[in-house]
């Protein structure tokens, strides 16, 4: 299978500019293990944490200076590797062929012309790297006895790859070699990089990361000193931090969620060769192939020959874009910024609210998202701003009134406002809220747009600044249609024109209409947090419209300049 692999594994005696003892590597991680799991920071002090984690994983990292297991020469080298391993294990490789396409980094390019929905790329099972095959390896032993990987499926493929990385015979050899030395995600942040997100609605996410990603390395960095079951593996005495760090963020950029054998659930996994398409906007045309246990993938759009190949990953936010896969895209359809909305418990008419909104079936409290595109914000946030918005009567009108039930499902619906009073009041509410929340960031949008423009700017601190320049452009737009639409609502008023009727009649146009089924069978846009078995590496699933499990698409997002990805 063309070169031999060539490994060189660093130990602390030849290449360390110190040698520490197990005895004061264990102290460190111990340190390190008891800060992350204490309880969260109280608000306003999760950066002092941040900084505290930080000074303890690089006095590790420093200390392991010179261990680790690298790979000699470039990733380009081994792409000749990784056609011919594809090609002699059952995937297709004909129709295109790896390629470097600059600030975009390497992705798929058309050997031939490809048409629209054509099937260009399948993946058959064997290849994949996933939770299975895990658990079928020599990691297999720890894994039935561990916790943590049976709950955290991401963990377990990181601590895979790694097990596998070490293995000069193992089969998934071809594939491991064509990966990144180093990603862009924010693991890899200058603490600098890091406090340029400050002030934004990512940075919480990211101090996560960190401080999760810290606290899985330290637990199984003891695990593997200490559990029997890892006496055999190669990671005992070889285990980095930034080994770690690699192997969160391959399974981070490229993880996703695929049927078992049968088809009974999903499992994580790794999908040699697809992940390095490059994302584009449009739709999801990866789906797994139950009969033929494959990945399969159509074309997206017309292809010429020698143009790139581009999937959809799925209506990720920029900062999903940013956090999970290394790269901010520009032309993002899907951009959206996250708003906590609710309704006092001190409020006079809280109950009568909280009613009426769990009729429509949405909780008297929750995250919401402002859009980047019009209008700025959901069915559910409509309906909840109208509620929030609302009199004693018309409380009483959704309540007890004349078809009261059927009233709930128009409230979603921005053909049916419930006064031009209502409306006047939540848009302005929306004005003002979006406007206060941009006054919450240290530096305004002009601010950001001149330190684009500085040339020493650290590729890291330029995706920060153009994510937090992003947020406020949403949260301006925001803004300026609150201001908007409340002034075209006065001016009803003012006109006396007649509010829209409802009839009955018209839940059949409600029901007939995507963008305007009632409320209670739309999916809430609200947020979860987790706790140490918090899936950091996300993985999503579908369902096409032919009922296949429809993946959705991973980044490669890995390279050394973000992807900057045009149509």
């Amino acid at each position: 299978m063309g070169k031999k692999s060539r490994v060189k594994t660093q130990k602390s005696g030849s290449g360390a500019s110190t040698v520490v003892t197990p005895k004061e590597m264990l102290n460190l991680v111990s340190e390190l293990l008891q800060k992350c799991s204490s309880p969260a920071p109280s608000a306003g002090r999760e950066w002092e944490e941040y900084l505290q984690i930080r000074g303890l994983v690089e006095k590790i990292r420093k200390k392991q200076k010179g261990v680790s297991t690298v790979f000699e020469g470039s990733r380009e080298d081994y792409f000749s590797d990784l056609m011919s391993w594809a090609r002699e294990n059952g995937a297709s490789c004909e129709d295109f062929t790896v390629a470097d396409f600059g600030a975009e980094g390497y992705g798929l390019r058309a050997t031939r012309d490809i048409k629209a929905e054509e099937l260009f790329l399948w993946i058959p099972r064997k290849m994949l790297m996933t939770v299975e095959s895990a658990q079928n390896s020599i990691l297999g032993p720890l894994y039935s006895q561990d916790r943590i990987m049976q709950a955290m499926g991401n963990v377990t493929l990181a601590l895979h790859l790694l097990c596998e990385r070490a293995n000069p015979v193992s089969f998934w050899l071809p594939y491991i070699r064509s990966l990144p030395q180093e990603y862009d995600t924010p693991l890899y942040y200058q603490q600098d990089d890091v406090q340029q997100l400050l002030g934004t609605q990512a940075v919480q996410d990211v101090l996560n990361q960190y401080k999760n990603t810290a606290r899985q390395y330290a637990y199984f960095s003891k695990l593997l000193q200490t559990h029997p079951a890892a006496s055999k593996l190669p990671l005992k005495d070889n285990f980095s931090f930034d080994d770690y760090r690699w192997a969160v963020s391959s399974v981070m950029t490229r993880q996703n969620q695929i049927p078992t054998e049968d088809g009974s659930r999903v499992t994580l996994a790794l999908i040699p060769l697809w992940d390095m398409c490059n994302h584009t906007n449009g739709l999801i045309t990866t789906g797994y192939n139950l009969e033929d246990d494959r990945c399969e993938c159509v074309a997206l759009q017309d292809y010429k020959q020698n143009e790139q190949i581009y999937i959809f990953y799925g209506t990720r936010s920029n900062a999903e874009f940013v956090i999970h896969n290394g790269f901010f895209f520009p032309d993002n359809a899907h951009d959206r910024v996250k708003i906590k909305l609710g309704v006092s418990k001190s409020e006079r008419l809280y109950a009568m609210k909280a009613e009426v909104l769990a009729r429509a079936g949405i909780p008297a409290s929750c995250v919401f998202a402002l859009h980047c595109n019009e209008p700025p914000i959901s069915a559910q946030l409509l309906a909840f701003l109208r509620v929030f918005c609302m009199t004693e009567e018309e409380l009483k009108d959704y309540l007890l009134g004349e078809h009261a039930i059927n009233k709930v499902f128009t409230l979603g619906n921005a053909e049916f406002p419930v006064s031009w009073e209502n409306e006047i009041k939540l848009w302005t509410f929306l004005e003002t809220r979006a406007a206060l929340l941009l006054k919450t960031y240290k530096t305004t949008s002009e601010e950001d747009r001149s330190m684009l423009e500085k040339p020493d700017l650290s590729l890291h601190s330029r995706l920060a600044i153009r994510l937090r320049l992003a947020e406020k452009q949403i949260l301006e737009k925001a803004s300026a249609s609150g201001r908007a639409k409340h002034m075209h609502f006065q001016k009803k008023l003012e006109e006396g024109a007649s509010l829209p009727h409802f009839e009955e009649s018209d839940i059949a146009l409600l029901e007939n209409n995507d963008a305007k089924l009632p409320i209670i069978l739309r999916k809430l846009e609200e947020v979860e947090e987790g706790g140490l078995e918090e899936d950091l590496l996300n993985g999503e699933v579908g369902a096409d419209s032919n009922g296949q499990t429809t993946l959705a698409e991973v980044a490669d997002g890995t390279e050394d300049d973000p992807k900057e990805k045009r149509e």
